[in-house]
């Protein structure tokens, strides 16, 4: 065990605190499918929140619901903390999807422990908020989720897409949720979807494929 002696002399409020901030620290070492624009190489989950709490300052004006942007904000950057425990379950891995929410709730059991209680109460429960994507806050977030992962998909020219062999029908399965949040973003997506068809970074299913034939 790493040695705490420099939280000696803190109050057990703050030195609880200090140790789930170096915990989530962690989260800079978990590698996503996605890559980052330039393509260079894959960009990590504390990258990704980060990336998406921007995409919530940004977009908010489309979002169809009107929305508490802090909250969505503090949903997106604690989203994806259980990661630090279970690791990325990318969006086209059937096998890893069967156990994420089991998984990623032990996790979460453990990393918001850390925290005082009703600090750690409190940030499981926006965690929890953002899971079951029944607020308008919680849907928006959920979109933006889905979002950016097709847009960097597009700028790398294929990307999880092509690494996965994806169809759209499958793309727009796992990510109509968009719609919810912001139908206006959704065309944005449908958009991009045509795009990328048509460079071939993402496939037309078989009768997709006989009808335009």
């Amino acid at each position: 065990m790493k040695s705490e002696v420099w939280l000696d002399g803190l109050s057990e409020r703050l030195a609880s605190q200090a140790r789930f901030l170096v915990e989530v620290d962690r989260l800079k070492t978990v590698n996503r499918g996605n890559r980052i624009a330039d393509g260079s190489r894959r960009e990590n989950t504390a990258e990704h929140s980060w990336h998406l709490a921007m995409f919530a300052l940004v977009l908010r004006e489309w979002s169809v619901e009107p929305v508490d942007i802090g909250r969505v904000v503090q949903m997106l950057l604690l989203h994806d903390l259980v990661e630090i425990e279970c690791g990325d379950t990318p969006l086209f891995d059937v096998t890893g999807a069967s156990t994420q929410a089991e998984r990623e709730k032990l996790a979460a059991d453990r990393i918001f422990r850390i925290l005082p209680d009703d600090q750690g109460h409190k940030l499981r429960e926006l965690w929890e908020e953002f899971e079951e994507a029944q607020t308008a806050d919680a849907r928006y977030a959920k979109a933006l989720d889905r979002l950016q992962p097709i847009i960097m998909n597009h700028v790398v020219r294929g990307g999880t897409w092509t690494d996965y062999d994806v169809d759209v029908a499958r793309e727009r399965s796992l990510t109509q949720r968009i719609a919810q949040g912001s139908p206006v973003l959704w065309d944005m997506a449908e958009h991009i979807f045509a795009d990328a068809i048509a460079n071939g970074w993402l496939r037309l299913t078989a009768v997709q494929r006989d009808v335009a034939s």
